[in-house]
């Protein structure tokens, strides 16, 4: 009896943890483990990151409580400027999110490529050679820190510019190494499922992703 009221209490204590964080933070699941290397050094693989709906405490001068790092120099999330936002990719539910820098707000049509940092374009001369310019809606340009290039470009982009509503929430803060326990569950789990010989789902270039509770950076 006394074994299964520790059970209980234990299972109690874990859902009113994740009731508070919930409660706080306004999105589920509220922390996600990293899954790639694309957010180093300032988040790494391995890494568990609370996330927080971003429009509860959003920065000065934002676009729907993302700031981005064009927009203001002294507002800084992980050591860098712009808020750190997790999305879906072309808003595609089904598609394991992402988590990487908010760069710039670009605005439906917006030839941007004379703002855009001419190191993350990769060979484009000019917007025409850019995937997403003009733009084909507004929304957020986007990259990981250890990324060479935007997530809109290149012949396989990651993503459109990054409409609001695919936006899941901000990262806030990170526990170092945490999120590995919750990678070694979900990778325990896939090996009774995926084929042998099946590479990995995700690359260091393709970003940082948010499913369930894990996300590559």
């Amino acid at each position: 009896m006394m074994y299964v009221t520790d059970i209980v209490s234990s299972a109690g204590s874990v859902l009113l943890v994740g009731v508070l964080l919930f409660a706080v933070s306004g999105v589920w699941p509220p922390l996600v483990a990293i899954e790639s290397p694309s957010m180093d050094p300032h988040i790494k693989e391995g890494d568990l990151v609370f996330v927080m709906e971003e429009e509860r405490f959003s920065g000065p001068g934002d676009h729907r409580g993302v700031v981005t790092a064009a927009n203001d120099d002294s507002y800084r999330k992980f050591q860098q400027p712009g808020d750190v936002i997790v999305y879906e990719p072309d808003g595609n539910s089904r598609q394991t999110p992402i988590i990487h820098r908010a760069m710039l707000w670009v605005d439906a049509g917006e030839n941007w490529y004379d703002r855009a940092n001419k190191d993350y374009i990769g060979s484009a001369d000019s917007c025409d050679e850019l995937s997403s310019c003009p733009a084909d809606h507004a929304g957020f340009i986007t990259k990981g820190d250890n990324n060479g290039r935007y997530d809109q470009v290149g012949s396989s982009p990651i993503s459109e510019p990054v409409k609001p509503g695919w936006v899941v929430g901000t990262a806030e803060m990170r526990v170092p190494l945490l999120g590995q326990v919750r990678l070694q569950w979900n990778q325990a789990g896939a090996t009774d499922v995926v084929p042998s010989g099946a590479g990995p789902a995700v690359t260091n270039e393709t970003g940082s992703t948010a499913t369930n509770t894990t996300a590559s950076g």
